[in-house]
């Protein structure tokens, strides 16, 4: 029986959402070879995933019609991990940003690329910050104008090639989002690679930093500053092919073809296990060189994925399936004794019973009944804000229990509502009425309820009051803070003991 072909089309690939990046993106492209590749790869729909994190190129899980994961900032690496531990039969591809990978996701990235997971890490590079409107990147050029660096960015730029490489990725390429016949090639080298697989994307955003590669783009000029990669071959460039780049001891150099002849040019190994000849390469940049495209660096090392399954079987193999409950039962457990519960004899939050008879309270069982709460101050809803502000003035309180015609509970007005809502916003209090300015959607409480059913929700939602109801949803007390602070004083506290317990 022989294995079925899957027979797919980039169609397939579409998802059904709108594709929200600026007219002109360079992620159209990236996006469009992407969805013209993964057909001719062979692999399930349901078996491919793209994991982002934050960032223009992070929406691009929408765009593609296979499993996807919008992550958070930077790690996009961290998921991807997991989830080819989990799962190693599936493709993962990360798409991130020279923003979301570089900075907060660096880390992340580092690690991801050491390990040799085998994913795919697709780097959109616009030397700029997107998404949030334009602030300077890690691979900004240095003296770059931005939002966030008006005289010009003091910092060195980091090179995500360099950076990989530095990390000994397995494979590390370049490309640019125009030269869409070898971003595809790229795309195609990268997911056929077992490993990590590393590709810089020179993409261009042309709202915040247009024109940043034009040099690698402008077909006018891109012959003589761009050097294209081919494996076991001389590295040649220019219009007329007529330059090419040797080594001068330690130092590459750009020499003309007329004076040199090409045995003595730089040939390229991308398959060279020592990564120095593509450190070197990555290094190469305008204006001093022609920046090279290609695969830098292709190598066949043990997949990270592959090493981890490989000691569980072992261990399996060799001690028996797991059981976690004797995992956690196993060694380094201990007994809390009885000496320490003199500490909290008082105060009891887990329904134990004291061997001290004269303690009889607990928080767990106490009711707010037995608080002795007080009346809430109490007013109909269309009173004007001058009135319910000047009522919480008064009375020097922070919270006002508002009815509606029949009695019953339509909301409640704080303190914090008028520090939110009405201070620095409204003009004439005497003019608003305090409905339009409560907080409607009220969480109460009753009698019945226990005190740390009520300190539970207040610390859940930050309250400093809770309301208390009857059974026709009127308003019959309201618990504070303070008022459990002064019922533990009175029931929990020794007297004598100096506030200890």
């Amino acid at each position: 029986m022989t294995d079925e072909v899957i027979q797919l089309t980039r169609k397939d690939f579409v998802s059904d959402q709108a594709v929200r990046w600026c007219p002109g993106c360079g992620d159209y492209a990236i996006l469009a070879q992407m969805q013209k590749v993964l057909p001719d790869l062979g692999i399930p729909k349901e078996n491919i995933v793209f994991i982002s994190g934050i960032g223009c190129s992070s929406r691009f899980p929408y765009y593609m019609n296979t499993y996807g994961i919008h992550s958070i900032h930077g790690r996009a690496p961290t998921l991807a991990t997991g989830l080819k531990l989990a799962n190693p039969e599936l493709s993962v591809w990360i798409i991130t940003g020279d923003g979301d990978g570089l900075s907060i996701g660096g880390n992340h990235l580092v690690h991801a690329l050491r390990r040799n997971v085998d994913i795919n890490i697709i780097l959109f590079n616009n030397r700029i910050y997107g998404l949030t409107k334009g602030q300077y990147s890690p691979t900004s050029l240095q003296g770059h104008r931005t939002k966030s660096s008006p005289m010009g960015s003091v910092e060195r730029p980091l090179n995500p090639l360099s950076v990989a490489i530095g990390c000994e990725a397995t494979f590390v390429a370049r490309t640019v989002d125009t030269n869409v016949k070898h971003l595809a090639e790229m795309l195609k080298r990268a997911a056929e690679h077992k490993g990590t697989s590393f590709v810089e994307v020179y993409q261009n955003c042309v709202i915040f930093n247009n024109g940043a590669f034009s040099y690698a783009t402008d077909s006018q000029t891109k012959a003589e500053n761009i050097l294209e990669l081919e494996h076991g071959k001389p590295m040649i460039f220019g219009k007329n092919r007529d330059k090419g780049i040797r080594l001068n001891e330690l130092d590459p150099e750009i020499v003309s073809l007329d004076i040199v002849a090409q045995e003595d040019l730089l040939v390229h190994r991308e398959d060279a296990s020592e990564p120095s000849l593509a450190y070197l390469l990555s290094r190469m940049r305008q204006p001093d060189f022609p920046e090279p495209i290609g695969v830098f660096r292709s190598i066949e090392k043990p997949a990270y994925e592959r090493g981890v399954i490989d000691q569980v079987e072992q261990a399996i193999q060799t001690k028996g399936k797991g059981d976690l409950r004797n995992l956690y039962e196993t060694a380094d457990t201990w007994e809390v004794s009885s000496e320490f519960d003199d500490e909290y004899l008082g105060v009891l939050f887990h329904g134990e019973q004291t061997s001290e008879p004269e303690f009889g309270h607990s928080l767990l069982t106490d009711t707010l009944a037995d608080l002795k709460p007080k009346k809430p101050l109490t007013a109909n809803v269309d009173i004007s804000l001058a009135e319910a502000a000047g009522k919480l003035q008064e009375l020097n309180v922070g919270f006002m229990a508002l009815v509606d015609d029949d009695g019953k509970l339509a909301g409640v007005f704080t303190e914090g509502d008028i520090f939110t809502k009405v201070a620095c916003i409204v003009e004439d209090l005497g003019k608003e009425k305090v409905k339009d300015f409560m907080t409607s959607q009220v969480t109460t409480v009753t009698a019945d309820d226990t005190i740390a059913h009520a300190l539970h929700l207040m610390s859940i939602y930050q309250f400093r009051h809770l309301p208390i109801i009857d059974d026709d949803g009127k308003p019959e007390g309201v618990i504070s803070f303070r008022s459990v602070v002064h019922y533990i004083k009175e029931n929990f506290i020794t007297p004598g003991s100096n506030g200890q317990q």
